[in-house]
């Protein structure tokens, strides 16, 4: 049988607002100012850690960065972050047909629980790789690799729904069937640079894949 990995934020969770509002609350308080929307949502979809560096001065403050972070996030988690329309009965449809689901995420474990949580869809996927699970995160195919291998799936028989170029990357990297959402953060058009192989404007519409 087919299976389906799916990302979280922005494919499941409508959670960009509450992730640029971190990004921002983090450089006011550590570097005294904002980058742009565009700065921060070029790194989204990869390991926290990695779009930080970008700013961060020196090890010590890194990690100091993604401590407000995490703790800015966290804890306005569950206000500002919703799901996105039609997805949870998509994912628990596919649950109750016994479709092999795995959850590949850039967020560490604790906060893809959060998500999970707040979705209603913590019992649905049998497979979760975050990003303290692996030394490379998206775009590189370690974690849709890790993923499939839990499941105990082919690549040629699985596919890979997500809402960024670095989604669409690590899945082709690792021979899967890549899905680009269309309702997520990026326009149609940026995506198409990643030729994705299946394009999803609606969540039904995955039943038909």
């Amino acid at each position: 049988m087919r299976a389906y990995l799916f990302d979280l934020d922005g494919t499941l969770l409508d959670s960009i607002d509450l992730i640029l509002t971190s990004f921002h609350h983090t450089s006011r308080v550590h570097l005294g100012r904002e980058f742009s929307d565009a700065h921060w949502l070029a790194g989204i979809g990869t390991p926290l850690r990695d779009q930080l560096n970008r700013i961060a001065r020196s090890k010590e403050e890194l990690a100091a960065m993604l401590d407000t972070y995490r703790t800015y996030n966290l804890t306005h988690h569950d206000a500002m972050a919703k799901p996105y329309p039609g997805i949870v009965e998509v994912v628990r449809g596919l649950h109750h047909m016994g479709v092999p689901l795995g959850l590949v995420t850039s967020k560490l474990s604790t906060g893809a629980k959060r998500g999970l949580r707040l979705l209603g869809l913590e019992e649905e996927f049998s497979v979760r790789v975050c990003a303290d699970d692996v030394v490379n995160g998206k775009p590189h195919p370690e974690p849709v690799l890790m993923a499939l291998g839990a499941l105990e799936a082919r690549p040629e028989e699985a596919l890979f729904i997500g809402d960024t170029l670095h989604d669409i990357e690590a899945g082709k990297r690792a021979g899967v069937n890549t899905v680009a959402v269309t309702w997520g953060p990026f326009a149609r058009e940026t995506l198409a640079a990643g030729e994705p192989d299946h394009w999803l404007e609606d969540p039904a519409h995955l039943f038909d894949l």
